[in-house]
């Protein structure tokens, strides 16, 4: 009996053992398993911060590229004019040396040659006819929208007739018709242009109208500019509708930020001091600015267009035809952002994605991280790293609303549908911030994967 409580025991102290190692073998596999994600979840985040970073980079390295080109430009359109005055100030010292000559080997006084006291033109060059001094048959076509815009022609310069190289200037104005000699904003240079077309990529038209001139280059020096031309421009541009906006949402141009104390509290203040017998606030105080900054009263009368937790504000700017595009950042702390197209008569209390009249990509942080596209009260789990930035494409005619990461211009999501009203850029931050870039021209990348999208089948791009 001995030996077996002893046997006894031993086994169950082995059992309580291997019940032991299980449960540390198990605890392995999680631990193993959570390091596994969380690596791969910095891997993700290291890999996305990078692309940033060499995104800024890019931009960093094109604007200073554009700089020392203006730069050079500028300077060599110096020293070429003050060759060409040199050019032409010797010539003309020249036969002045040539004239005095002649008249020192002259007997009789009034034998000198009568010459006018004014400024000499010099004559042309031998063999050159004074048709190289008018515009050439060819002529230049700036890319900016509407394309393909006018030829203009460039002026040839005073020397040789064979053109190295066209050199295009171009700012942007708000004023319609000839462009004015003062202008806030400065002229724009892209040199080293091969041939007689160019298409100018990557504008923000921030701006109703563009000027352009161009002038033809030879090997030494560079002709006149040709007479500037105007063209409006098509780019879509907009901004943050105020009085459409959440009274938590501080609205600023094309910026917003939640703010949990704005709207009603600012309100009951207000209310507060007037029944006091005080005088209400002006109208740039605090509190009229916490709710439509830099905007005209919006007539709401007490009454949200969005309330309840409808975070949502609208662009001011219908879409009712042709494509378009807008970009928007937002902060990463957010704890919910969403972003894409509603019509008009959206519901005060709806939510972007969640009923009939609106689109969006929608990001939760709340809690567990989740990225979605949602229509219809219908969402679908979208597995693409979340950018910071992104850029919505919208082509009211073909019925297409496309998601891009701004910076890849990787495609994130495309909805393919029906519109039967104009619709409205449309937003939703709930404890966070946002800003909007509008006035940009449609990527051609972008272009580019809408047609071949366009002829894929619907039931891979969109929502049922």
């Amino acid at each position: 009996m001995g030996d077996q409580e002893a046997l006894r025991k031993i086994i169950t102290t082995l059992a309580v053992k291997n019940e032991e190692i299980q449960n540390f073998i198990y605890s392995l596999k999680q631990m193993m398993q959570n390091v596994e994600a969380n690596s791969c979840r910095a891997q993700e985040d290291l890999e996305g911060e990078f692309q940033s970073l060499y995104a800024l980079l890019d931009e960093l390295k094109d604007e200073m590229l554009m700089k020392i080109k203006q730069d050079r430009a500028s300077r060599t359109y110096e020293l070429q004019a003050q060759l060409a005055a040199c050019a032409k100030a010797l010539e003309s010292s020249e036969e002045l040396l040539e004239a005095a000559n002649q008249a020192l080997g002259t007997a009789n006084h009034h034998d000198f040659p009568q010459r006018d006291h004014g400024t000499r033109l010099p004559p042309l060059a031998q063999g050159q006819s004074q048709r190289q001094h008018e515009p050439p048959d060819g002529g230049f076509c700036p890319g900016a929208p509407p394309a393909p815009g006018p030829r203009l022609p460039a002026r040839m310069p005073d020397q040789d007739s064979k053109i190295d190289h066209y050199v295009l200037e171009y700012r942007r104005t708000n004023f319609e018709g000839p462009p004015r000699a003062k202008e806030d904003q400065p002229w724009m240079v892209v040199e080293g242009i091969k041939g007689t077309e160019y298409t100018l990529s990557g504008l923000k038209f921030d701006m109703k109208y563009m000027n352009f001139r161009v002038r033809a280059c030879n090997k030494a020096v560079a002709g006149e500019f040709s007479e500037p031309v105007t063209l409006e421009t098509r780019a879509f541009m907009f901004r943050l509708d105020a009085s459409t906006c959440h009274q938590n949402l501080r609205v600023e141009e094309l910026s917003v930020e939640w703010d949990a104390t704005g709207g009603k509290v600012q309100d009951v203040k207000a209310r507060e001091k007037d029944g006091k017998g005080r005088t209400a606030s002006p109208a740039n105080s605090p509190a009229r600015v916490m709710q439509s900054p830099k905007r005209m009263p919006s007539g709401r009368s007490g009454r949200d267009r969005f309330t309840a937790e409808s975070y949502t504000v609208l662009g001011d700017t219908l879409i009712d035809a042709d494509d378009h595009y807008w970009e928007v950042r937002y902060d990463r702390e957010s704890k919910a952002f969403g972003v894409g197209v509603a019509y008009r008569s959206l519901g005060k209390f709806d939510q972007l994605g969640k009923t009939s009249a609106s689109w969006c990509l929608h990001l939760n942080n709340w809690l567990q991280v989740s990225f979605s596209a949602k229509h219809a009260n219908k969402a679908k789990v979208l597995d693409v790293p979340v950018p910071d930035c992104i850029g919505v494409y919208c082509n009211f005619g073909e019925g297409f609303l496309s998601f891009y990461n701004a910076r890849t211009k990787q495609l994130l999501h495309t909805f393919k549908a029906k519109f039967t009203q104009p619709v409205l850029p449309a937003f939703t931050v709930w404890c966070g911030s946002f800003h909007v870039t509008s006035g940009l021209q449609v990527p051609s990348a972008v272009k580019c994967l809408q047609k071949r999208n366009s002829t894929a089948s619907s039931s891979n791009a969109s929502l049922p």
